[in-house]
């Protein structure tokens, strides 16, 4: 095998860890876990900026497990 897969599979499996634990960190319809790390009382949005950031690296980590998604279906069908 080609040792670019084995780094975009370690890539994939990182990412896939990440997004796991960022899911999981999200506050659900009440208090979640994101709260335990100074989630203040919600400002005028109705959003804190804790979550703001969870959001955005939550769809970061969803976006680079879909890249490496594509690039190992792309590199398992050609090998």
């Amino acid at each position: 095998m080609n040792p670019l897969i084995y780094i975009v599979v370690a890539v994939h499996v990182v990412l896939a860890v990440g997004l796991i634990v960022f899911v999981l960190l999200h506050s659900g319809k009440g208090t979640g876990l994101s709260s335990m790390f100074g989630g203040m009382s919600s400002s005028a949005s109705g959003t804190s900026i804790i979550e703001k950031n969870l959001d955005r690296i939550t769809i970061g980590l969803a976006v680079g497990w879909a890249i490496t998604s594509v690039i190992l279906m792309m590199v398992y069908r050609t090998a």
